[in-house]
C-alpha cells in the first residue's frame, strides 16, 4: 500500500501544483500583457487611464458628493479631448472597458442632476463604443442634459445628426411623436449654422422633412453657400420635394434681398407670381433693368404695373429691354469689338483648296442640292450680321439685283429656303429687315413669297414689339390658296410668336386645324406652331384641336413622315414642356389613336413632359422601350432615344451616364434606334463639343447605313454649333471630300459646316443659361423640332421641308458678356474668364474659376465658362453670366 500512496502524493501534488498552474499562468500573462500595455503608454497618459479607473470607481460610490466631483472631472477630460478628433480620443479609449459598467450602474440610479450627467457622459461614450444600429449616444442625450451640445465636438455631433435620421424614420412608421427630437435637431442646425457646416444642416432637415427651420437660421455670413447647396440639391431629389427646396432657397434669397438670384429660382419653378414679387419687392431701378435682361434672355414677358414701375417713362425703358430690341445693336458692337464683321461666303467655309483634287470635282455635281447648301451655309454663318455676299450685295448695274440671281440659282421650293436665308441674316434688326425682305413679296412665284413669310417671322424671333408687324404682315396669307404660301406663313408665326401664348395666333391657327381641306403638310406645320408659340403652357383648348386634328387622319395619311410633327405639336405637346406630370390627362388619351402612331405620340409626350428633369425613372421607362426588338416600320424608338437625351441632359452626372446608356445601344440597338442614337448624343453636348462625343460621331459619320451617317454629320455640327471648333471643322472637310459623290450626304456635310461657323463663332444653341441653371423652353422646343425631322432625314430634310432647320433660330442667342451703363450703353470693363469651378459645399470663399484670362468686354463665354469682374471701380449687378450686365460707375 505504501508504494502506492506514495505513488499517489506526488500525483494529488502534481495535480494541486497543476492547478495552481493553471490559475497562475493566465494571470501572469495578463499581467505582463497589462505590464506590457502600461509600458507602451507614455507616464501622462498611463496617469490619465488610472485617473479615469479611479473616477469609475467613484461614480458608483454612495456618496453623492464624490460622486458629483468623478463625473464632472470625467465630463472635464472628455470635452478636452473632443474638441478636436482627429484620432480616437485617449479618454474614450481608456473608458472603452468601462462602458458596460457605467451603463449598468445608470440603470441603477435614481433620478437626479448626478444621472443627467451621467447620462451625457455615456451619449458620448457611445460615440466609438455602442453597438451599430443601437442608436445609443441618442438615447442617452435625450435623456440628459440640454446644455450645449458643440461642447463635445463636431464629431459627436455628426454622430448624432446621423442617429436622428434614422431614428426619424421609425418614429414616423411608429406614427410616435417627435417633439424631443425636434428640440435636438434646432440645436445641432444652429451649431452646423454657425461652424460652416450648412450642407449637414440642409441634410438634416430634409431627413426630419422640416427645412422651413433653415430660413431661421441662416444669416448674411452663410445664405449664399446654404443656397447653393440647396439649389445644387434640388436636381437629384425627386419631385415635389425639388420644388419645395427650390422655395425654401427662394424664401431666403428675397430675405437678403439677394434678388437677381431669386429671380432666377422664380424662373426655374415657371412661378410668374414670384417672379413679379422680385419685381415688386427691389427698389432699384438698375436692378430692375438687370431683371428685364434676365427675362429677355430666358423669353418671358411680364406685364408691367404702377407696382413693377411708377413712372411711365420707367416702364417704357423696362419694357423696351424685355422685348430684345437692343439684341442686334448689342450683338454686333461684339462683332465690330472682335473685328468680325467682313461678311463670308460659303466657301471661306467650305475651304475647298485645303483638300485635294476630288472636293473640286465634287462641285459639279447635283447642283441645285449644292447652291440650297450654300444658302443655309451663308445664312447660319452670316446670321444677324446684316450683310452676306449672296442675298445682301448691292446690285450691280449690269447684272440687276445680285440677290434675286442668288434666288434664281435654286429650284422650286429652294427658293423659299433662299428668301428666308435673308431674314436669318438680318436677324433681331426688325426694321432693317422687313424693308429689304419687302420686295421679295413682289414676285409672281410662290416659293420666294413663302420664303419671304418665313424670313419675316425668323427676323422678329425673340423679339416683340408693340405693333405686332409679323402678325401682321403674315395674318392674311394664312387662308391662301397655295400650300407653300400658307406654311410659309404659319411657320413664320410659330417662330415670331414662340413662347408668346398670344391669343390672336390661336384664333388664326386653330381653323386650319380642323379643317378637312387642308392638305397634311399644313396641318402639321399648324400643329408645331400652336406648340411653338404655347409651348410649356399646358393649354387645354390647343391640345384638344390637336388631338382632334391626328383623330381625323385617315390611314394612308397616317404612313407620312410628316404626321409626325402632329404629336410632337402636342408633345413640345410642347404644351407640355418640362410640365411633368401635367402630361397625364393627355397621355390617357392618346392610348386612344390609332396603333400607327400611337406608340410614337406617347413617346413624343413622355420626353417632352420630362424634358430638362433629370428624371431618372423616366430615363430607365425609355431605355426599357429601347430595348425592345421590334419589327420592321415600328417608329416610335426614335424619339424615345431622343428623350433620354431630353430628359438626361439636366445635369452633368446624368448627362454623362446617358452618353455611356446611348453607347450601348448603339452596339445593341436596332437599325431605327442607331439612326436616332447621332442626334441625341448632339443634343446632350450642343454647343460644347465634348472629345468623346466627338469621336463617337466622327466613327458614325463612316457609317454603312447612310440615315446613321447622315444623323451623326449633322450632329458634328450639333455639338460645335457656333464654336469654330478648328477639329470638327477638319473632320467635316475630309468628309465632304469623302462624300463627294453623295449629294445627299455631302448635303449634310455642308449643312453641318454652316453650324460650326454659326454667327462666326459668335452664336450658341445652347438652350441652357445663367450658368447652366435655367433652360430656355423655346429654344429646346427649336432644337427638338429640328431633330425630329432629322429622324427622317429622306423625306423632310432632304426633301421639300429643308426649311424645318431655321427653327433652330429659336435656340441662337449670342454667346457673349456685355457690360453695359446706367443708360445702357456699351461700358468696357476688365473681367477674368476661365473654366467655372463646382464649389458647392465647400467651406469658406473658395475660387470659382480657374485657369482664367483677364479680358475687356464685350467678351465670348464658351461651354463651361464663367466670368468675373476684375475691378473694383465699377458697381454691378451679382449676376456675372448673363449676356448683357448692367453696372455703374461710381
Amino acid at each position: 500500500m505504501a508504494p502506492d500512496s506514495d505513488s499517489t502524493l506526488p500525483s494529488s501534488g502534481g495535480t494541486g501544483a497543476r492547478e495552481e498552474e493553471t490559475v497562475k499562468v493566465p494571470s501572469k500573462d495578463l499581467k505582463k500583457k497589462d505590464d506590457k500595455k502600461d509600458e507602451d503608454l507614455s507616464e501622462e497618459d498611463l496617469a490619465l487611464k488610472q485617473q479615469l479607473e479611479l473616477y469609475v470607481e467613484r461614480v458608483q460610490d454612495p456618496n453623492p458628493g464624490l460622486q458629483k466631483v468623478a463625473l464632472e472631472s470625467m465630463r472635464h477630460e472628455i470635452r478636452t479631448s473632443t474638441s478636436s478628433m482627429t484620432s480616437v480620443p485617449k479618454p474614450l479609449k481608456f473608458l472603452r472597458p468601462h462602458f458596460a459598467t457605467l451603463k449598468a450602474y445608470y440603470e441603477q440610479m435614481s433620478d437626479s442632476s448626478l444621472k443627467i450627467l451621467l447620462a451625457d457622459i455615456l451619449s458620448v461614450l457611445a460615440l466609438t463604443m455602442s453597438a451599430e444600429g443601437e442608436r445609443e449616444s441618442l438615447k442617452y442625450r435625450l435623456l440628459g442634459s440640454e446644455g450645449d451640445i458643440g461642447s463635445w465636438g463636431h464629431e459627436y455631433v455628426r454622430n448624432l445628426a446621423g442617429e436622428i435620421a434614422q431614428e426619424y424614420a421609425d418614429l414616423q412608421s411608429e406614427d410616435a411623436p417627435i417633439d424631443d427630437l425636434m428640440d435636438l435637431v434646432q440645436q445641432i442646425v444652429a451649431f452646423h449654422m454657425k461652424h460652416n457646416a450648412e450642407p449637414e444642416a440642409v441634410d438634416l432637415l430634409m431627413e426630419v422633412e422640416d427645412l422651413d427651420m433653415l430660413v431661421k437660421h441662416v444669416d448674411s455670413t452663410n445664405f449664399r453657400r446654404t443656397c447653393l447647396y440647396l439649389t445644387s440639391a434640388a436636381k437629384y431629389l425627386p419631385g415635389p420635394d425639388d420644388m419645395s427646396v427650390l422655395d425654401i432657397a427662394l424664401t431666403i434669397y428675397m430675405k437678403f434681398e439677394e434678388y437677381a438670384n431669386a429671380l432666377q429660382i422664380a424662373l426655374f419653378l415657371d412661378n410668374m407670381q414670384h417672379i413679379k414679387q422680385v419685381f415688386t419687392s427691389c427698389s432699384d431701378m438698375l436692378k430692375k433693368k438687370q431683371f428685364c435682361y434676365i427675362l429677355a434672355r430666358h423669353g418671358i414677358t411680364l406685364e408691367l404695373d404702377e407696382k413693377v414701375a411708377s413712372s411711365d417713362e420707367d416702364r417704357e425703358a423696362l419694357q423696351e429691354i424685355m422685348n430684345n430690341t437692343k439684341l442686334s445693336e448689342g450683338y454686333l458692337t461684339l462683332a465690330r469689338d472682335i473685328e468680325v464683321m467682313e461678311p463670308k461666303s460659303p466657301e471661306d467655309i467650305y475651304k475647298a483648296h485645303l483638300l485635294d483634287g476630288r472636293a473640286s470635282a465634287g462641285a459639279s455635281v447635283d447642283s441645285a442640292r449644292q447652291n440650297l447648301a450654300a444658302t443655309f451655309v451663308n445664312a447660319f454663318v452670316n446670321a444677324g450680321f446684316g450683310q452676306d455676299k449672296l442675298m445682301t450685295v448691292a446690285s450691280d448695274s449690269s447684272s440687276g439685283s445680285s440677290s434675286g440671281n442668288w434666288l434664281f440659282k435654286n429650284k422650286e421650293h429652294g427658293k423659299a429656303s433662299a428668301a428666308a436665308s435673308l431674314g436669318m441674316i438680318l436677324l433681331w434688326d426688325v426694321d432693317s429687315g422687313l424693308a429689304q425682305i419687302d420686295k421679295y413679296f413682289h414676285f409672281n412665284d410662290n416659293h420666294i413669297i413663302a420664303g419671304a413669310l418665313l424670313g419675316v417671322g425668323i427676323v422678329n424671333c425673340g423679339i416683340k414689339n408693340d405693333c405686332d408687324p409679323a402678325l401682321a404682315l403674315l395674318g392674311d396669307y394664312i387662308s391662301r390658296e397655295d400650300p407653300t404660301i400658307r406654311i410659309g406663313a404659319i411657320m413664320g408665326l410659330g417662330i415670331a410668336y414662340a413662347g408668346t401664348q398670344n391669343d390672336l395666333i390661336h384664333a388664326k391657327l386653330s381653323p386650319i386645324l380642323g379643317d378637312a381641306k387642308s392638305p397634311l403638310d399644313v396641318i402639321a406645320f399648324t400643329a408645331i406652331s400652336l406648340g411653338l408659340v404655347y409651348v410649356g403652357s399646358c393649354n387645354e383648348e390647343v391640345a384638344q384641336a390637336i388631338i382632334f386634328a391626328l383623330m381625323d387622319r385617315s390611314e394612308s395619311e397616317l404612313d407620312d413622315p410628316l404626321t409626325r410633327f402632329l404629336p410632337l405639336g402636342l408633345g413640345l405637346g410642347l404644351l407640355y414642356l418640362g410640365k411633368q406630370d401635367s402630361v397625364e390627362a393627355t397621355a390617357e388619351v392618346s392610348k386612344t389613336f390609332n396603333e400607327k402612331i400611337r406608340k410614337y405620340c406617347d413617346m413624343t409626350l413622355l420626353s417632352c413632359a420630362y424634358a430638362g428633369t433629370g428624371n431618372v425613372l423616366k430615363v430607365q421607362t425609355l431605355l426599357s422601350h429601347c430595348a425592345q426588338h421590334l419589327e420592321k416600320g415600328e417608329t416610335h424608338q426614335g424619339p424615345a432615344v431622343l428623350g433620354i437625351a431630353m430628359v438626361a441632359m439636366a445635369e452633368e452626372l446624368g448627362l454623362d451616364m446617358s452618353i455611356r446608356s446611348l453607347e450601348h445601344l448603339l452596339q445593341y440597338g436596332e437599325q431605327n434606334i442607331r439612326q436616332a442614337v447621332p442626334l441625341a448624343l448632339g443634343l446632350l453636348c450642343i454647343s460644347n463639343p465634348k472629345v468623346n462625343v466627338m469621336d463617337t460621331l466622327s466613327r458614325l459619320s463612316h457609317d454603312t447605313d447612310s440615315e446613321v451617317a447622315m444623323a451623326a454629320v449633322i450632329s458634328l455640327g450639333m455639338i460645335g454649333a457656333g464654336t469654330n471648333n478648328a477639329r470638327i471643322a477638319g473632320m467635316l472637310r475630309n468628309l465632304s471630300s469623302y462624300y463627294y459623290k453623295d449629294a445627299s450626304l455631302l448635303f449634310c456635310v455642308r449643312i453641318a459646316q454652316g453650324l460650326v461657323h454659326l454667327g462666326k463663332g459668335l452664336l450658341t444653341l445652347n438652350p441652357y443659361h445663367s450658368d447652366r441653371f435655367l433652360l430656355s423652353p423655346t429654344a429646346l422646343a427649336g432644337i427638338i423640332t429640328m431633330l425630329h425631322a432629322c429622324l427622317d432625314m429622306k423625306a423632310i430634310i432632304l426633301g421639300k421641308y429643308h426649311y424645318v432647320l431655321y427653327f433652330l433660330v429659336l435656340a441662337m442667342q449670342p454667346r457673349m458678356l456685355m457690360t453695359v451703363d446706367e443708360n445702357l450703353k456699351p461700358l468696357s470693363v476688365p473681367v477674368r474668364v476661365g473654366q467655372a469651378v463646382d464649389v458647392v459645399g465647400q467651406a469658406g470663399r473658395p475660387k470659382t474659376i480657374t485657369g482664367f484670362q483677364t479680358h475687356s468686354t464685350p467678351v465670348l463665354l464658351s461651354a463651361g465658362d464663367r466670368a468675373e469682374f476684375a475691378t473694383e471701380k465699377c458697381d454691378f449687378l451679382p449676376s456675372s453670366l448673363l449676356a448683357i450686365t448692367v453696372g455703374c460707375t461710381s
